[in-house]
């Protein structure tokens, strides 16, 4: 978008912006932009300063229009070299046509991402016009902040399991003759349960990147839900949960489900768990012919327990890294993770309470058939 300046901009104010054409973004003024927005002439003499720019550097508008661009915005790079006189827009080579955007310094310390365009009239001609974009950086230092915790609580949840297997390995190797078969057995058994818990975080580690990065694979094949279903409560009853802790509700005439088996048991596997760890009572599961938001037909699956349930002020952030609902161990990734996968189907997930007071999650899967099935 070309901002028209003129010599009779009024102090504190930037011109409308002319789109050439008629239309909602006809006559757009400078401060409705969300970044900041700075303009200087052919002489260097700032034109434009829009509000979001105020607000970016803490500089009033009226103290920067009209003095040289240099004067106003006296930006560093993070070596401490004034940035307007390495880059010289005005006097530099011809053929360049801006700055890409970096992070640099404002006096006092105040971190700002900066960008620029040099403007023409011609291919290899004198610069008319210098476009500056400015951008806070808190978006950035909250992705960094996000990284590192994502890294800190990893580590830590990878330290124990890893202890366990080198104690208990180092144990074996060095006095194997002294124990008995079922002592061996049992520090093997630990051994093997420390290595799955490490495959799974490395696995989380893997789906976070892919959903942050939007490359998250979808394989989808035919998918029967309700065995689905009552295969993850039998794992819980064989591993000695009594069975009257589930109660599985299957509808007649479900819908055919195509989607991804393994990432749907990782969903099912990720919200049994919450419930089996956080919740209290029975554990309900529904499995119902549903509708998407889109109207299209779907597969629904609902788990409840008889919990406390999660409090109403923490319902908007359950789905967001990190997230406990109790202090009962895990690494705050899990519902995340279910969300980037229902997603990726094309699904919604939501949470409420259950009927019984207890935390409520249900998510539903469009039927996801292929192409080629489809086509007539």
């Amino acid at each position: 978008m070309n901002v028209r300046t003129s010599g009779s901009t009024v102090a504190g104010t930037c011109p409308a912006a002319s789109t050439g054409s008629p239309g909602p973004a006809a006559g757009l003024h400078a401060d409705d932009l969300p970044d900041g927005l700075v303009v200087a002439d052919a002489t260097g003499r700032i034109t434009c300063f829009n509000a979001a720019a105020a607000r970016i550097t803490a500089v009033r508008p009226g103290d920067a229009l009209g003095r040289q661009l240099e004067s106003a915005l006296p930006l560093e790079d993070l070596d401490g070299r004034r940035w307007w006189a390495v880059t010289d827009p005005y006097g530099g080579l011809a053929t360049r046509t801006g700055q890409p955007e970096r992070n640099l310094l404002l006096p006092g310390g105040r971190q700002v991402l900066v960008s620029a365009r040099y403007v023409r009239e011609r291919p290899g001609g004198p610069v008319v016009r210098v476009v500056v974009q400015l951008r806070g950086t808190e978006a950035r230092r909250r992705t960094e902040r996000s990284h590192a915790e994502l890294i800190a609580t990893v580590a830590h949840e990878l330290r124990s399991p890893l202890t366990s297997v080198k104690g208990f390995t180092a144990t074996l190797l060095a006095k194997w003759e002294r124990f008995t078969d079922d002592q061996k057995r049992l520090m093997l058994e630990t051994v093997d349960a420390d290595a799955d818990r490490v495959t799974r975080l490395i696995a989380e580690l893997l789906d976070i990147s892919r959903i942050d990065s939007g490359r998250l694979e979808v394989r989808r094949q035919p998918v029967d839900m309700a065995a689905a279903v009552r295969r993850h409560v039998a794992s819980y009853t064989r591993a000695g949960m009594r069975p009257e802790r589930f109660e599985v509700k299957v509808a007649d005439a479900l819908p055919p489900l195509w989607a991804d088996p393994d990432k749907v048991d990782q969903v099912l596997g990720n919200l049994l768990e919450n419930a089996v760890r956080h919740g209290e009572g029975v554990v309900t599961i529904e499995v119902t012919p549903a509708l998407t938001k889109a109207h299209a037909e779907g597969t629904a699956v609902t788990v409840s327990d008889e919990g406390p349930g999660i409090p109403e002020e923490s319902m908007a952030r359950v789905f967001t890294r990190f997230w406990r609902g109790s202090k009962r161990g895990g690494t705050g990734l899990g519902l995340y993770i279910v969300k980037g996968i229902v997603d990726a189907h094309g699904g919604t997930i939501t949470v409420g309470r259950a009927a019984r007071g207890g935390a409520q999650f249900r998510f539903t899967l469009p039927v996801g058939a292929p192409a080629f099935l489809t086509q007539a």
